[in-house]
C-alpha cells in the first residue's frame, strides 16, 4: 500500500463524506437503527452523532487505520460505546446472530467482493434483524450507465476502489436478503456519481 493509499486518500474520503447533502440519510439511518449496530465501513464516524437512544452499543469495522483514528475521535461524544474494529466487511471478526442492526453507507461501493460481505452481514445479524442500507450505484439511465461503465476502471483507481456501476438492491438480494423498502433517485451533483440506492431489507 502506498502513500496515497495509506495517508492522502483516508483524508480525502473523510472530506467528501462530509458534504451536507448527505446529513439527511445519516439521520434516517441512526432513527432506524436499534440495538446493537454493526456499522459496515465506518470510515471517520459520521453516523455516530446521528444514532438515537434505541441503539445501545456500536461495532465499527472499517479496513483503513487511518480512519478509524478519526472515528475514535468522534466515538468519545457518541450516546453508547462504540468498539472499532480494523478489519474487512467480507470478514467479520463477530460471532453469529450476535447484532440487531446493520450498517451500510457509502461503503459497498468500494468493498472488493460485496456480496461475501453481505453474506458476513446476514451471518451476524439475529432472528429479525435489520440492514440499513445508502449506497450509490448502478443509475436508472442507459445514458448515465454508459458514462459509469466507461469511467469506473480509472474512478476505481483514485477513489479506493469505488465502483460507480454496482446494482445495490441486485447485490443485496444476491446475499440472501428479502428487500422491505427501497427509494431510489439522483442527488444534485454528475449523475454517474450520484445515483443513489436507500433501503432496508431483513434475512431470508
Amino acid at each position: 500500500m502506498g502513500i496515497y493509499e495509506r495517508f492522502v486518500l483516508p483524508r480525502l474520503i473523510a472530506l467528501a463524506m462530509r458534504n451536507r447533502v448527505l446529513v439527511p440519510f445519516r439521520k434516517r439511518i441512526g432513527r432506524e437503527a436499534t440495538g446493537r449496530v454493526l456499522e459496515l465501513g465506518i470510515g471517520s464516524g459520521l453516523n455516530l452523532a446521528f444514532y438515537g437512544p434505541d441503539v445501545t452499543s456500536a461495532v465499527g469495522v472499517d479496513p483503513s487505520p487511518a480512519l478509524l483514528r478519526m472515528a475514535e475521535a468522534r466515538s468519545r461524544g457518541a450516546r453508547s460505546p462504540v468498539e472499532l474494529v480494523e478489519a474487512a466487511s467480507e470478514r467479520l471478526p463477530l460471532e453469529d446472530h450476535s447484532v440487531d442492526t446493520v450498517v451500510t453507507t457509502w461503503t459497498l461501493c468500494s468493498v472488493g467482493d460485496p456480496v461475501a460481505a453481505l453474506r458476513e452481514a446476514r451471518r451476524v445479524l439475529r432472528p429479525g434483524g435489520a440492514l440499513l442500507f445508502v449506497e450509490h450505484g448502478l443509475a436508472p439511465d442507459p445514458g448515465v450507465v454508459w458514462w459509469q461503465d466507461r469511467l469506473t476502471p480509472t474512478w476505481r483507481r483514485i477513489a479506493g476502489g469505488c465502483h460507480l456501476n454496482r446494482k445495490m438492491d441486485d447485490l443485496v438480494q444476491a446475499a440472501g436478503f428479502r428487500l422491505d423498502d427501497l427509494k431510489t433517485g439522483y442527488l444534485p451533483g454528475p449523475k454517474p456519481l450520484t445515483s443513489m440506492y436507500e433501503g432496508r431489507a431483513r434475512p431470508r
